[in-house]
C-alpha cells in the first residue's frame, strides 16, 4: 500500500516575465495552484495547474472543500481510480475549467508520486518514445510588438537553432496581419516554421477571409481562429484552407477532442495538461490524436509538456513560454533547437520551495 496520509493545496501568484498580449486579452499573472501529497511509504508528490489571472481561488476552494478530503486514506498507486472518483464526485461542475484545473493539480501530484516510486522520469513512464522534442518560440510574437520587433525575434530564434516561431494575429485590418507575417517570412526564409494564433477572436467569415490571405506565407498552422465551442465553424474552415487548423488549449474533456477530430475540425491537437484535467486524460487525448494520424503540440506549461510530448510518438512541438523561473532552481534544457525532457525521477521540475513559499497567497 501507498496510502495518502496528507493532502494540501495552496495558491502562488507569479508575475509575468514579459508583456504578453493577443487579440482578446493580456496575460495578467500566473495563478499557480499547487497540490502536495504525502504517502505512508515516505514519498511526497507535488502537482500543479494554473490560470492566467482569474479563478485561482475558485480552484483552490474546490480542492480544499471537496477533492482533497476524498484522497486521504486512499492508495496513491490507483491513479485512474482516483481521477475517476474525483471527476464523478464533482459531476455537477463538469465539464468545465475550474474542475479540470483542480483535477490536474491532483493528477500531476499523483503522477509525480508514481514516477518517484518507480524511480523513472515522466517522459519514460508515460510512454518513452524519445527524450528530445523540437521547440518553437512564442515570446517574440505578441500582438503589441512592432513588425521590426517580430522580425528581430524570429531571427534570434532562428540563430539559436529553433525550428519554429509563433506570431499572434488579429490586427484590425487583414493587411496589417499579412504585412507582419510576410516580413517575418522574408526574413527567415522558407525553411523555418511559422505558426499564427488568433485566440478565438474571429467569426467564421473573417477567419476564412484571413486564412485565404495568409496562404501565401506558408503557415504551419492557424490556431484557435474561432470560439472553441464552435466545432462546426472549425470544420468548415478546415475544409476551406490548406493551412492546418490547431485547436485544444480551450477544450476541457477527452470527449470534446473526440468531437473535433472525428468531424475533421482539428489538424493540430493542442491539449493543455492543466485544462484537460491532468496527465491521465492528456495521454488519452494524445493517443486519440494518434489514431487519427494527428500531431500533438501542447499549449504552454513547457516545463511539464516537454516530458509528455517526448513520451508519445505523435508529439511534434513544445511551445517556449518560460513562466516558472522565479520558483525553480534550474531551467528546461535546450539543445540544438530541441527541448530535452528531464531524466530524473518524478515530473522533473526543479522546484525552489523557499521561493514558492514566499509567493503563497490566500
Amino acid at each position: 500500500m501507498s496510502t495518502i496520509t496528507t493532502a494540501e493545496a495552496y495558491l502562488v501568484d507569479l508575475a509575468v516575465e514579459t508583456v504578453r498580449t493577443d487579440a482578446v486579452q493580456a496575460f495578467l499573472k500566473q495563478e499557480t495552484i499547487f497540490v502536495s501529497l504525502s504517502t505512508s511509504d515516505g514519498l511526497s508528490g507535488l502537482g500543479y495547474s494554473y490560470t492566467i489571472g482569474t479563478g485561482g481561488t475558485a480552484v483552490l476552494a474546490l480542492l480544499r472543500d471537496h477533492l482533497l478530503p476524498r484522497l486521504v486514506g486512499t492508495d496513491a498507486r490507483n491513479v485512474e481510480a482516483l481521477w475517476s472518483d474525483l471527476f464523478w464526485s464533482t459531476h455537477a461542475t463538469t465539464v468545465g475549467a475550474i474542475t479540470s484545473l483542480a483535477l490536474a493539480a491532483v493528477d500531476t501530484a499523483l503522477w509525480d508520486l508514481r514516477c518517484l516510486r518507480a524511480n523513472e522520469p515522466l517522459w519514460r513512464l508515460a510512454g518513452g518514445f524519445r527524450q528530445q522534442v523540437p521547440l518553437y518560440d512564442t515570446e517574440g510574437g505578441w500582438l503589441h510588438l512592432t513588425t521590426d520587433e517580430l522580425v528581430a525575434g524570429a531571427l534570434a530564434s532562428q540563430k539559436a537553432g529553433w525550428p519554429g516561431v509563433k506570431l499572434k494575429v488579429g490586427k484590425p485590418r487583414v493587411h496589417e496581419d499579412v504585412e507582419r507575417l510576410r516580413a517575418v517570412r522574408d526574413a527567415v526564409g522558407p525553411s523555418m516554421d511559422i505558426m499564427v494564433d488568433a485566440n478565438q477572436s474571429m467569426t467564421y467569415a473573417e477567419a476564412k477571409r484571413r486564412a485565404a490571405a495568409f496562404e501565401e506565407v506558408d503557415l504551419s498552422w492557424l490556431e484557435e481562429p474561432l470560439p472553441a465551442d464552435d466545432v462546426t465553424g472549425h470544420v468548415r474552415l478546415a475544409a476551406s484552407t490548406s493551412i492546418p487548423i490547431a485547436v485544444g488549449e480551450s477544450l476541457y474533456s477527452v470527449s470534446q477532442f473526440r468531437e473535433y477530430v472525428a468531424a475533421g475540425g482539428a489538424g493540430i491537437v493542442q491539449v493543455d495538461v492543466a485544462r484537460i484535467g491532468g496527465i491521465t486524460p492528456w495521454l488519452k487525448v494524445a493517443h486519440l490524436a494518434e489514431t487519427f494520424n494527428l500531431e500533438v503540440c501542447p499549449h504552454f506549461l513547457m516545463e511539464l509538456h516537454v516530458s509528455l510530448t517526448a513520451a508519445v510518438p505523435n508529439g511534434r512541438y513544445v511551445e517556449h513560454i518560460p513562466q516558472l523561473r522565479a520558483i525553480t532552481q534550474s531551467e528546461m534544457t535546450v539543445v540544438d533547437g530541441h527541448a530535452v525532457a528531464p531524466d530524473v525521477p518524478g515530473l522533473g521540475i526543479d522546484w525552489d520551495q523557499d521561493a514558492i513559499d514566499d509567493r503563497r497567497v490566500g
